[in-house]
């Protein structure tokens, strides 16, 4: 069985065996963990044991797949022979089994696409993806305040384009206001976000945005459902990845309400190659991480970063995560054995283990483990043997795929993008009106011009055609006439000046009227 009852008789996960039963304890699985080892070790299965343990108590879990290997959750497992040995010498009859999956893509090749509009990211966030320097994420700032004061939507790229073109355009104004706004730095900010799109940025901002919901479904059987993001071409814009997954930690963490410490998490979440987050931060991001990852735990989401390295994560973020499983670590060079000695000083201490030497011996499949128990102390290291998945170990295949996403309980909600109108829209059309005012009036005001071209008015003196003067002449001899009886009183010269500039008018409307008939 994936899920038991611990000797304390709370719900638990039990993950491996070793001299005694390894128990996650599910009131205690939302205080975060890690999960680290070298490439091959079997990071990957441990998590799939993991994951299946949460769906199968209730828990929808989010995970990033790099390798495509996490898949096969998917479908059902196969009783191979290594497997029946494994579970046979923990005392378990293998079961095969599967797990509802919905497969998420930011690319929308191999999954629902996956998108977010612009204002929700926010500028902090879009300055660490585009690896904005301060005075850029200052002038991002200002773009995204005038936006909100102009009620322009920022939804996707080109609204963001636009805002900050019109930031460039009215930077004087705005240096008043908000301090050096130069036009060379949007131009920079508008090179990075070139960048951004090739790594196809434009494709995850949009709409419609991912409903958080829909990460924390569970299926007819009362069954978490594991969302699976594929990650394989992702990884090749690292920024945008963790960056992404960042993201939405921090929406969950603002729109979940507070649930203290529930008997089970309500979302686990599985932040695979983690070290990608904690990759030269700015200082306002690194405290954002710490801030999220410190209480996004009362929202009952528990965060499990998987990285090679216990020091690829930050003390302050890595004194939160509670629960730890530690594959082999090879100690060739002067930073591996660093890695050695601090994964080793992080678990407390077993009198029956040399824990530095043991993490060195570990064989493919075994682990030291540390779980929370009791009052949320961490439990004396061990070393297991990972309990096998109960679901296929390896990738599923392309048609499988298929077949999953047509039976998704998500189909046709995120598959077409919409685009409604917004930043870019409003600013278009402002740009039209202002270009037709500057044409008096659009159609009006290229007739109007046409028809002072015929009578010479939009043409500079001394180069009037023959025809131009000859009908000048014309409209003021036959408006001074008319007009000038009617001003007769206010004198001559008085007269003459109206009469000319408001018959001129007249006669201009009168032919206007003629035009349109």
């Amino acid at each position: 069985m994936a899920t038991a009852t611990a000797a304390d008789g709370s719900d638990s996960i039990f993950i491996g065996k070793g001299e005694q039963p390894a128990y996650l304890t599910l009131p205690l699985a939302n205080r975060h963990g890690l999960v680290t080892g070298a490439t091959g070790t079997g990071k990957t299965v441990s998590l799939q044991v993991m994951a299946e343990g949460f769906a199968r108590a209730g828990v929808p879990v989010f995970a990033a797949d790099i390798k495509g290997d996490l898949s096969g959750i998917a479908e059902v497992g196969e009783a191979k022979d290594f497997i029946l040995k494994r579970a046979q010498e923990m005392g378990l009859k293998f079961q095969p089994d599967q797990f509802s999956t919905i497969f998420w893509d930011v690319f929308g090749e191999q999954g629902h696409p996956v998108r977010a509009t612009v204002s929700e990211m926010g500028p902090l966030l879009l300055a660490r993806m585009m690896d904005l320097n301060d005075v850029q994420e200052g002038v991002l700032n200002i773009a995204f305040r005038v936006a909100d004061e102009q009620g322009l939507l920022l939804l996707d790229m080109k609204d963001l384009r636009a805002i900050l073109t019109f930031v460039a355009e009215h930077a004087d104004e705005l240096t008043t206001q908000f301090g050096n706004v130069s036009k060379q730095t949007v131009g920079t900010i508008q090179r990075q976000l070139l960048v951004l799109e090739n790594q196809g940025g434009d494709k995850f901002f949009g709409e419609p945005a991912l409903d958080l919901s829909d990460l924390m479904r569970t299926d007819r059987d009362g069954r978490g459902m594991v969302n699976i993001l594929v990650a394989d071409k992702l990884m090749q814009s690292p920024r945008l990845y963790a960056t992404f997954l960042l993201w939405m930690l921090s929406e969950l963490f603002e729109h979940l309400p507070e649930v203290g410490d529930p008997p089970k998490p309500k979302l686990v979440f599985f932040f695979d190659e983690a070290h990608l987050l904690f990759s030269d931060p700015p200082k306002a991001l690194m405290e954002k991480i710490e801030q999220v990852v410190r209480l996004i735990r009362s929202k009952g989401v528990g965060v499990y970063f998987v990285t090679q390295n216990p020091i690829d994560v930050p003390d302050k973020v890595l004194a939160q995560l509670g629960n730890r499983v530690q594959h082999a670590l090879r100690a060739f060079t002067p930073r591996d054995q660093k890695a050695v000695a601090a994964a080793a000083e992080t678990f407390r201490p077993n009198p029956k283990l040399n824990t530095t030497k043991v993490i060195t011996e570990l064989g493919k499949g075994e682990a030291l483990v540390s779980f929370l128990e009791g009052n949320g102390t961490p439990a004396m290291v061990e070393r297991i043997m990972v309990r096998p998945p109960s679901a296929r170990i390896g990738p599923v295949t392309p048609e499988e795929r298929k077949a999953i996403i047509a039976a998704s309980p998500v189909k046709g909600k995120y598959d077409t993008a919409i685009d409604r109108e917004s930043a870019y829209e409003v600013l278009q059309k402002r740009v039209g009106g202002a270009a037709g005012g500057e044409g008096e009036g659009g159609v009006l005001g290229q007739i109007g011009s046409i028809v002072g071209t015929i009578f010479g008015t939009n043409t500079p003196r001394g180069k009037l055609s023959a025809g131009q003067k000859i009908a000048r002449d014309v409209t003021r001899t036959v408006t001074d006439k008319v007009v000038g009886g009617v001003v007769a009183d206010l004198g001559k010269s008085v007269g003459g000046s109206m009469g000319g500039s408001i018959g001129r008018a007249i006669v201009r409307g009168a032919l206007g009227s003629l035009l349109k008939r």
